[in-house]
């Protein structure tokens, strides 16, 4: 059995992506806190997060399905996973809030169907991202260039863990909604000092 408690978390490719620095808190210095957007990702998490199984117009669904790559040393869990009528897996990963400008949703999922090709032996070639805000998907085309940035994102990780180096904050509009900006300081926090509802986390109709 090949060891895999150094292989990457697929979750930890697309921390990275967003922002290097909050990868590194999370990974690196075991820093974690709670805000409102955090809390409404548990929320829709808690939807897809129990394992099992179901069959849905034929169709079968994988919940917390776990995944493994040994050739490119990731590891992880699928939020869910369909296969379709000839038995190929389709991802989906279920985000709270809306669409982000940046690669970091779509490299995760596609390190998925990265896994899940290996495990299934068969191509993933698509997927799909569906963001509470809109409650619709997003459907994510595997192409070269997304495939060549989670390699590339794999290795940047692995350097990051093998060089215990904290990345400089990037102090830029992805602060704002951080969890972790106390622990960060990117900038003065009075800049950052945002006032919210707690009991919208739990308000149904907006998740």
């Amino acid at each position: 059995m090949e060891k895999t408690d150094d292989y990457v978390m697929v979750s930890a490719l697309q921390h990275f992506v967003y922002c290097p620095r909050q990868f590194a808190l999370i990974h690196l210095e075991q820093v974690w806190q709670e805000n409102i957007y955090t809390l409404r990702g548990l929320r829709v998490h808690e939807r897809v997060d129990v394992p099992g199984h179901e069959l849905i117009e034929g169709v079968r669904v994988e919940r917390s399905l776990a995944l493994i790559s040994h050739r490119h040393q990731l590891r992880g869990i699928a939020d869910v996973v369909e296969f379709l009528v000839d038995g190929t897996p389709y991802p989906v990963e279920y985000k709270s809030g809306s669409r982000k400008a940046k690669d970091a949703d779509a490299v995760q999922l596609c390190a998925q169907a990265m896994c899940l090709e290996e495990m299934f032996d068969r191509p993933v070639m698509t997927g799909a991202l569906f963001y509470s805000a809109s409650k619709r998907r997003r459907v994510v085309e595997f192409d070269p260039r997304l495939r060549s940035l989670v390699t590339e994102t794999v290795r940047a990780v692995q350097e990051t863990f093998a060089n215990q180096v904290m990345p400089r904050p990037v102090a830029d509009v992805r602060c704002e909604d951080c969890s972790l900006i106390e622990a960060c300081l990117p900038q003065p926090l009075k800049k950052f000092d945002r006032v919210w509802d707690a009991q919208a986390v739990f308000r149904i109709d907006e998740i």
